[in-house]
């Protein structure tokens, strides 16, 4: 009804009633003319509902939004608990809560009001309300009359409000001014006048660009800068300086046709933003070697690369034209300072043909990795290889059949890559497929120096991610997919070396200062972008809702919105406009619209206010005039860079021959194979050897645990040790020979002392041993049952030899050398404790006690003892 009954969004009074005007006075004089004040009544009735339809339908948004925002919160903050996690808001709120809430706030100022002397606030144009109420409860005690100790406590404020370009993160330069305000009647109060000091000198800048500064924000124009225009004063008052204002490069009638392989999205050749980014890079390599005076040493000296800034005010088309241009100049530049990974092409190349190497029946990921400048397929070739395939049959398969070179090659590639996931990590993949496979020369070669960037951040990335998580394939590809990773880099230092040339945001450049500074940005924008939420001042959350379809005082807080983030954005010129030292180039490209609407206008407006020197006027290549405030005598020429000369340094000959191979790690010896007999006299000619190592297997292992259960249970136990173990459960009869002679053996009255304990002893069973013994290496092994009492050691090894010696001097040498690797070892482990070795001969059911005289010289040369 509203459409039909009510005026529109651009009449001369919107969204009022069509009285007079609807219907038509034909009908409203003849066969309407009756209901004509009925429709009439009806248009105002339409009219005064609009205001109540639309708080309605904003209400019903706003609760949606806040059910919305309720639940998500409680979630979020449900995984930040179960992780232990704060964020920086937290930190932030649960700081001031314990400066304002409760009797624990009272205590807690109390032992900070004796701790803290002076505060100082750096940065203030971005400090946050929340961050200025916990400074505020801080200071709160150094005006409240005496504090916990005597002395004078100060706070220093230090902050720019013409700097202030962080309200995504809260910073409001109202509510700056108004602490400014609040912290001098509080101090006022106690006697103690805040003083406040405007710090008007630049060391920076040259005259030139701070003359340029004032004449930009010149009276009605430096409304959002703060109370006060800027006014500056160059501390370096000898420093020559430039300011350049380039004419702006139009928008073609029509732009060039292209390849038309080429992205649809690619600017033409002849599109304002290309035609710009060759401009400033041919400007750039015009300027590099040229003389500058540097501001802070005083010398004249050449231009290098990384005194060059290049400021954008967002990260769009303008900003990669830039820097692919400055590549393809051959200029060192460093690059984007955020890069989102997976929107770059060589990081989508390498992404598809990983995918392909995981799952190699996704037709889509292969045929974006064979379209690729890894493999170099045409979109024709791509097409015979795809086409007329039968129902279930993947594309890989096509390949792999295809007798084709170039299929063959690409498939060999791909069978390389498969074969090494199972043993590669995703960066040591990538390396390969870059390396081995030319992947990185074919990206570059294709798509220009710019792919660098992302393939050396992809590389970096894979690294982060196989430090955080398990390193496969799959989980790499889903992670790099999932987290859709931007990467904030660090692009140099222009006192490093010749440096390189920095292409960032005015955001980004915070804090910096560069010898030469272009902006080429400055083209009139669209007002800034309107989110779907307003925050009105202390109150919580609403929908802001379409324009024309919102209350009027939603109206009112949407324009106040727009106007602030308006007013930063003449802040934010001020910011990049600052950052000059000597040299600000000031460009555009498309409509700078008149004045205030762009930055480029401001400039403009700005220098035609110096009306005290002469402007220089320079050709620019494109067409029209350069405008040029200058400051100082630049200089002519400056000395040649000093260059240290190289030392001829002859390659040393290990260069030209093969590195000899490392020797073989030494291998650990067990102790049963140190060599010698292990059996008196020769080995029985019809003995199963192998059923005699498995009948004493098991003896071992029913040795090993039933000692000290109770005898009841012994059978069970053997019967489930022995079915478990080598060879299975053995026959009835077999299993009944070996518990008796088990039985046998630890009811033994001569084998007391290894079954029947005091109670100081510790028992271990089945010991593993490791030690490095003088002479032989490290050896290892396992002592059957181990006795540990405070005085002494026992090391006891079963052994079911049929013939037994009668000695301990006839013992087999090789039981020898192997009791006396355990002795040795033990007493190095338990040095200065008695330490023996016994053979335990289940046969005879009887200890025997190597003595220390037998066993020293058993392991000489490996050969000692007979």
């Amino acid at each position: 009804m509203e459409g039909v009954l009510l005026t529109g969004p651009s009449a001369k009074i919107p969204y009022a009633p069509k009285t007079g005007s609807f219907p038509t006075k034909g009908l409203q004089t003849g066969a309407c003319a009756p209901y004509i004040d009925d429709l009439n009544e009806l248009m105002e009735r339409v009219a005064e509902a609009r205001a109540t339809r639309l708080a309605l339908i904003h209400a019903e948004r706003t609760l949606a939004l806040r059910r919305f925002g309720h639940a998500f919160t409680l979630r979020y903050e449900a995984a930040k608990r179960d992780g232990g996690w704060l964020d920086f808001d937290d930190l932030i709120g649960r700081t001031a809560a314990l400066l304002s809430e409760g009797t624990m706030a009272q205590w807690v100022l109390f032992r900070l009001d004796g701790g803290i002397d002076h505060i100082l606030v750096d940065e203030a144009q971005d400090t946050s309300p929340a961050q200025w109420q916990v400074i505020q409860r801080l200071t709160d005690e150094f005006t409240a009359g005496d504090g916990a100790r005597d002395g004078e406590r100060t706070l220093f404020v230090v902050g720019d409000p013409k700097q202030s370009i962080y309200s995504f993160q809260g910073a409001d330069i109202a509510v700056f001014e108004e602490r400014r305000r609040g912290f001098s009647q509080a101090f006022a109060a106690v006697e103690r006048p805040m003083q406040v000091l405007e710090l008007l000198h630049s060391f920076r800048s040259s005259s030139a660009i701070l003359r340029a500064v004032d004449a930009v924000f010149a009276g009605d124009a430096a409304q959002g800068l703060g109370e006060d225009p800027p006014r500056h004063i160059a501390f370096r008052t000898t420093l020559p300086g430039r300011v350049d204002l380039w004419p702006a490069i139009p928008k073609p009638d029509r732009p060039e046709p292209g390849d038309w392989t080429n992205p649809v999205d690619q600017a033409a050749e002849n599109s304002e933003t290309s035609v710009l980014a060759r401009a400033i890079a041919d400007g750039v390599r015009d300027m590099l070697g040229q003389p500058i005076l540097d501001a802070k040493s005083g010398k004249i000296r050449r231009v290098r690369a990384g005194d060059v800034l290049v400021l954008v005010q967002r990260r769009a088309d303008l900003f990669a034209e830039i820097i692919g241009a400055l590549k393809a100049a051959g200029l060192p530049v460093a690059g984007a300072d955020r890069l989102k990974l997976i929107a770059e092409l060589a990081v989508r190349d390498i992404r598809s043909t990983l995918a392909t190497v995981a799952t190699p029946e996704d037709d889509l990921a292969l045929a974006e990795a064979l379209r690729s400048p890894i493999f170099g397929f045409s979109e024709q070739e791509l097409y015979w290889l795809a086409a007329g395939r039968e129902r279930g049959t993947f594309l890989i398969q096509r390949l792999r059949d295809s007798g084709d070179p170039k299929c063959v090659a690409a498939m060999a590639l791909l069978q390389d890559l498969m074969a090494q996931t199972g043993y590669l990590r995703p960066y040591d993949l990538i390396a390969r497929l870059l390396t081995r496979h030319d992947g990185r020369a074919r990206l570059i070669a294709r798509l220009g120096p710019e792919a660098e960037d992302g393939i050396d951040e992809l590389l970096s990335q894979s690294l982060i991610y196989e430090g955080a998580e398990v390193p496969s394939l799959t989980g790499f590809l889903v992670w790099l997919e999932g987290d859709d990773v931007e990467v904030k880099r660090q692009v140099g230092n222009a006192s490093e070396g010749e440096g390189l040339i920095r292409v960032m945001t005015v955001h980004g450049s915070k804090g910096l200062e560069s010898p030469i500074v272009i902006l080429p940005d400055t083209a009139k924008r669209r007002p800034p972008q309107e989110g779907r939420i307003l925050t009105p001042p202390g109150a919580a959350p609403i929908w802001r809702g379409r324009k024309g379809e919102r209350p009027d005082h939603v109206s009112e807080l949407a324009d106040e919105q727009t106007e602030r983030q308006m007013l930063e954005r003449k802040r934010l010129l001020y910011v990049g406009l600052t950052r000059a030292e000597s040299w600000l180039i000031v460009a555009a490209a498309g409509d700078t619209g008149a004045g205030a609407e762009s930055w480029h206008g401001q400039v403009a407006e700005g220098l035609a206010r110096i009306t005290d020197s002469t402007l220089e006027r320079i050709p620019a290549a494109w067409g029209g005039d350069i405008l040029r405030l200058s400051h100082g005598d630049w200089p002519d020429s400056a000395p040649d860079a000093e260059r240290v000369a190289k030392t001829a340094i002859s390659a040393p000959d290990w260069l030209h021959r093969h590195a000899p191979k490392p020797a073989p790690p030494p291998q650990p010896i067990p102790a049963t194979a140190l060599g010698g007999a292990k059996v008196i006299g020769a080995p029985v000619v019809d003995a199963d050897p192998q059923a005699a190592m498995l009948y004493g297997t098991r003896l071992h292992l029913l040795l090993e645990h039933l000692p000290g259960r109770d005898s009841a249970e012994w059978p069970r136990i053997a019967r489930d040790l022995l079915a478990d173990g080598e060879g299975g459960l053995p026959d009835p009869a077999i299993l009944q020979g070996l518990l008796a002679e088990v039985t046998e053996v630890i009811q033994a009255p001569d084998l007391a002392q290894v079954f029947v304990l005091p109670g100081d002893a510790q028992v271990l069973a089945e010991v593993a041993l490791t030690a490095t013994l003088p002479g032989i290496g490290v050896i290892t092994g396992a002592i059957d049952r181990l006795i540990v009492t405070p005085e002494r050691l026992l090391a006891v090894d079963y052994k079911s030899n049929t013939e037994i010696p009668a000695t301990p001097q006839d013992t087999p040498l090789g039981i020898r050398r192997q009791m006396t690797a355990y002795r040795d070892a033990l007493r190095r482990i338990y040095p200065g404790r008695e330490v023996q070795a016994a053979v335990l001969w289940t046969r005879a059911r009887s200890l025997m006690i190597l003595p220390d005289a037998l066993l020293d010289h058993a392991l000489d040369r490996q050969g000692g003892g007979a």
